[in-house]
């Protein structure tokens, strides 16, 4: 089976999505992306751009099966563009994101758009994933109350319409090997994430003043990215204050030093209030560190802690007091060898039950399945 894969923001868990069931898949993939930068220009351009470059690939006689593409892409547009050789082709759309939900520093009306685009693409394509049932639950939601908001012609029914198309499926992690008894020396902490207002840097450094001033011997990573652009206050000020405690600091050029600090992750830390999936903490917690977590948005359905024990150690409420006070514990019972047993065996679970080769063969079917008959 042949499949046209769209992603007009090649960049993060964007790309490693695609990358990773691609590369993986019994299925012949032709990858059409973008650069992962200016994502608004994406969003408004990638339907002409991809069209034309598609229109070029069908006049050489490339033919394919069915279309892949994420939430970048206005799908529509890019239908009504395509030549008719691939119009008809099934369409399976993924949700990493959706800009109904974004909390935005300050709402403006233009960003309505992107809004629109996320609805109209749901609506155009066969079918349509999302990274989590939190995900799923919320964006319909927040179209329902937005479409709402319209003066007239709101079309509520597209609510359910989306609904009874879409379902959940979970992306898949490359999982870490274990390096075996941990190395001594203070515990590591890791903070890995946009560096970006919604991911709430401020409070993980603010939760770090604590424990420099309750004297806890730790040292930090804190990696992911700003694009290009000036990073937020809060990072040129920790990195001042923590200087000394840094191991890792900023965006890491390949996946195997990226692997490699997982592996040597103790705790890995999430201080979100904005999060689908949490494909960081995921697989930080494969290779062998323990999460610890705000107890809200997708992460008590991803990473699924019956223990009532463990749901303390690992889920903390909001606020620099209550996650420095969860850091403490954690810090204390991994230096004194007190993890709880069930705990400890965290990471083989969730390997076991994220890994790719858990994945990619049930969604090669599923596209097969209804190759030229629409995806369900």
């Amino acid at each position: 089976m042949r499949i046209l894969a769209l992603e007009p923001y090649y960049g993060g868990s964007h790309r490693a999505f695609l990358d990773g069931w691609a590369s993986r898949s019994r299925h012949e993939w032709t990858l059409l992306t973008l650069t992962p930068r200016h994502w608004k220009w994406r969003m408004r351009h990638a339907g002409i751009t991809f069209a034309g470059e598609v229109r070029e690939r069908v006049k050489q006689g490339e033919r394919w099966d069915a279309i892949f593409c994420s939430d970048m892409l206005n799908l529509p547009e890019f239908l009504g563009l395509a030549p008719s050789a691939v119009r008809s082709l099934p369409c399976l759309v993924y949700f990493h994101e959706n800009q109904l939900t974004y909390p935005v520093l300050e709402e403006k009306g233009y960003d309505y758009h992107f809004a629109f685009s996320n609805m109209t693409t749901a609506l155009a394509a066969d079918v349509a994933w999302f990274n989590s049932q939190f995900h799923l639950d919320t964006f319909l939601e927040a179209l329902d109350k937005f479409l709402r908001r319209m003066p007239d012609h709101q079309p509520l029914e597209a609510v359910d319409t989306i609904r009874s198309r879409s379902c959940v499926r979970y992306p898949g992690i490359d999982t870490v090997p274990l390096s075996g008894t941990r190395a001594e020396g203070p515990i590591h902490i890791l903070w890995a994430a946009r560096w970006e207002h919604d991911k709430n840097p401020e409070l993980f450094f603010q939760a770090l003043d604590r424990l420099d001033s309750a004297n806890i011997d730790f040292q930090m990573s804190v990696i992911g990215g700003h694009g290009g652009r000036d990073p937020l206050p809060c990072f040129v000020s920790a990195r001042q204050r923590f200087d000394q405690r840094i191991r890792h600091w900023g965006y890491l050029e390949s996946k195997d030093a990226y692997r490699s600090v997982l592996a040597e992750t103790d705790i890995i830390v999430s201080t979100a209030d904005h999060e689908f999936f949490g494909i960081s903490v995921v697989e930080a917690v494969s290779a062998g560190a323990i999460p610890l977590v705000p107890e809200r948005l997708a992460y008590p359905e991803v990473l699924d802690l019956n223990e009532n024990e463990v749901r303390r150690i690992c889920f903390y409420s909001d606020g620099a007091e209550k996650l420095a006070s969860g850091l403490i514990t954690l810090v204390n019972m991994i230096t004194e060898g007190h993890l709880p047993d069930n705990l400890s065996t965290l990471h083989a679970e969730i390997a076991r039950r994220y890994s790719w080769d858990t994945r990619v063969s049930k969604w090669d079917d599923e596209f097969e399945a209804h190759q030229g008959s629409g995806i369900s």
